[in-house]
C-alpha cells in the first residue's frame, strides 16, 4: 500500500531535518506566503496559532496531509521579530541576555479529508548574561538571520542557553512528539 502524500508548508531546512529525525520525508515542500504581521496587542500564543493555521489553510494540496508550524519567541507579552538585520538581532539578544523567555511553536496538521488538529508547545529558555563581545561574536556567525528572537538554539547560541524546560525540537521549529501524535490521530501511518 502506498503511503499518503505529506506536504510541509514551510521552506525551513530545520523543519525538514526535524521530520527526517522521525522518519518522515515530505512528498512536497510548499511554503505558505501569508502576512506575518502581528495584530495590535496580539498575545504570543494567539499569534503563533493564527500564523500556523493561516499557513496550513494557504496550501492547496488535495489528497495530502499538510503540516504547518509557526515559532514565536516571547519576552513577556512581547513578540520578538524574526531578525532580518544585525541591529534587530542585537536588540533581541540584549533583551534576552540573562533572562528567561518563552518559545511557543504551534503545529497544525490537516488530513486529506479536511479534518485538522493542532497543538501549541511552550518551552522556557534561559540565557546566561551575554557580554557585548559574546553578542558581537554571535552576530558574526550570521545564524540569527531570519530566526525568531534573533538566535538559533541548534547553533552557536547553544553555548548561551543556561536552561531549557520543554521541547528542544519545538524551540528549533517543530515539536516532534506533538507532530507525530497529531499525524497518528488523523490517520497518517507513521513508521
Amino acid at each position: 500500500m502506498r503511503a499518503p502524500s505529506l506536504v510541509l508548508a514551510s521552506a525551513s531546512p530545520r523543519r525538514l531535518a526535524l521530520l527526517a529525525q522521525i522518519g518522515l520525508v515530505p512528498t512536497s515542500i510548499l511554503p505558505a506566503d501569508i502576512d506575518e504581521t502581528p495584530l495590535r496587542d496580539e498575545n504570543p500564543r494567539l499569534y503563533a496559532e493564527r500564523m500556523a493555521r493561516g499557513k496550513n489553510a494557504a496550501i492547496d494540496a488535495p489528497g495530502s496531509f499538510v503540516i504547518a508550524a509557526d515559532t514565536v519567541v516571547a519576552a513577556g507579552r512581547r513578540i520578538l521579530p524574526k531578525a532580518m538585520t544585525a541591529a534587530e538581532a542585537r536588540k533581541c539578544l540584549d533583551l534576552l541576555s540573562g533572562r528567561r523567555h518563552r518559545v511557543l511553536t504551534c503545529v497544525v496538521v490537516r488530513a486529506p479529508d479536511g479534518r485538522t488538529a493542532e497543538r501549541v508547545c511552550e518551552s522556557a529558555v534561559t540565557f546566561s548574561r551575554l557580554s557585548r563581545a559574546q553578542i558581537d561574536a554571535y552576530l558574526e556567525t550570521g545564524e540569527w538571520h531570519g530566526k525568531a528572537g534573533g538566535y538559533a538554539i541548534q547553533g552557536h547560541a547553544a553555548a548561551y542557553v543556561r536552561a531549557l524546560s520543554g521541547s528542544y525540537s519545538a524551540v528549533v521549529g517543530l515539536p516532534l512528539f506533538e507532530t507525530a501524535q497529531l499525524l497518528r490521530g488523523l490517520g497518517f501511518p507513521l513508521p
